[in-house]
């Protein structure tokens, strides 16, 4: 398939995707901005709250959006293969139904604001930069490899946390007490992005090899990732070389390479080119607001 063919495929796809993102808050939401899930029912008809566990939250919205997505699918003129594992890459394959040779990667992604400084997020993984990443045609830990894939997306939900105080996740309700149940979670924003469009050059968790994402509410709606002014074969050019570089640095140390601006200086290029997004503040010493 022609470069230009697969551009103006992703881009078909990615729009269709933002148009149907617009129709969800109100699908997830009441009209004060509650999720609409308030908690789950035994057949005796008591309802137990959730609990604010990002795990369990990113679950049951998942499990919550899943007609959703099939509704689009189906739509859209595409079948969708779930990943066989969980720790599979992609959460999602879409396959054109026409040409199983047309392929999207799309990734559910749930984050929420940090209630200190709301106009930060607490980030996100955006998969491995390990085998599949770096083989793109190994089907380790993934559903399909990766370069089958024409475009790779996420669909992510930015959200609040109620206040811990007004959540008694140790009580149950009646079903005709519905309504007084809080949700524990609110004010929804969703986006969609290409993966690369939100990457930072970190990674995202310290123990595993995964690309992290910007944090900047703001920047992640835009798609103002540091590798904006780069383009998507930069972010897959770094991403699979991360830590396996070294070079002298200025005080004459030898370091391996884990920032995009000292990638662009060791390939000779302007490390200006790396854009500047803000990261999460560090968390405050509790001991200290004792």
């Amino acid at each position: 398939m022609r470069p230009k063919d697969r551009e103006q495929l992703k881009a078909e796809f990615k729009q269709k995707l933002r148009e149907f993102v617009e129709t969800l808050k109100g699908y997830v939401a009441t009209p004060e901005d509650q999720w609409t899930v308030k908690g789950f029912i035994d057949v005796f008809r008591n309802i137990y709250t959730i609990s604010a566990d990002t795990k369990i939250v990113s679950k049951i919205l998942e499990i919550h959006l899943f007609p959703k997505l099939l509704e689009f699918a189906n739509q859209s003129n595409y079948r969708i293969v779930l990943a066989e594992q969980q720790n599979y890459y992609p959460d999602l394959s879409f396959v054109s139904a026409d040409d199983k040779s047309i392929k999207f990667a799309l990734d559910l992604k749930t984050t929420y604001r940090l209630p200190d400084n709301p106009e930060f997020c607490n980030g996100f993984t955006l998969g491995s930069h390990g085998e599949y990443f770096i083989n793109r045609k190994s089907n380790k830990n993934i559903q399909f490899p990766y370069g089958e894939y024409l475009g790779h997306f996420c669909l992510g939900i930015i959200y609040s946390r109620s206040a811990s105080e007004k959540v008694d996740e140790t009580r149950s309700y009646k079903l005709d007490e519905l309504k007084s149940i809080v949700s524990v979670i609110g004010d929804f924003q969703f986006f969609v992005q290409e993966k690369w469009e939100i990457a930072s050059d970190y990674q995202g968790s310290s123990n595993t090899a995964n690309i992290g994402s910007i944090t900047n509410i703001g920047d992640i709606l835009s798609g103002n990732g540091v590798f904006k002014n780069l383009g998507e074969k930069w972010f897959d050019e770094y991403w699979i070389n991360y830590g396996k570089i070294q070079m002298t640095m200025p005080d004459g140390k030898v370091k391996k390479i884990t920032t995009l601006k000292n990638y662009l200086l060791y390939r000779g290029q302007d490390p200006a080119l790396a854009h500047s997004t803000p990261r999460k503040p560090a968390r405050k010493n509790r001991r200290a607001q004792k």
